[in-house]
């Protein structure tokens, strides 16, 4: 199956979530999106349960191989597919806004300690 849209248009709304509803709202909603693609039987993202359950999120136009991508670019331990922390890590790097933020804060915490120990 061909991809109908060869450069998927996605919109990073992370930063937007994570301002909104801070930390722990951005992971509560993280939890509720991989519930929302989660084979319920195997309590993990799977090939089939993440094609079956798309559409819900607005990703039904994604072909075979661009799935095939994301679960490969999440699944850390090489099963095959994603649990809840491996799709959360993933939502996190695929935001790239986040990830600019997160090395920002990280500077900042080391700078603090560095001058915190002098």
């Amino acid at each position: 199956m061909a991809s109908q849209n060869p450069e998927v248009n996605f919109h990073d709304y992370l930063p937007i979530m994570a301002n909104k509803l801070g930390g722990d709202g951005l992971i509560d909603e993280l939890c509720n999106g991989f519930n929302l693609l989660m084979d319920s039987d195997k309590g993990v993202i799977t090939f089939d349960s993440l094609k079956r359950n798309s559409a819900s999120l607005g990703l039904q136009d994604l072909a075979d191989e661009d799935l095939r991508s994301m679960l490969r670019q999440g699944d850390f331990d090489g099963d095959g597919a994603l649990n809840q922390l491996e799709f959360c890590v993933l939502m996190f790097r695929l935001s790239p806004e986040l990830m600019e933020g997160s090395k920002l804060w990280l500077q900042e915490v080391l700078q603090q300690e560095i001058q915190d120990s002098v």
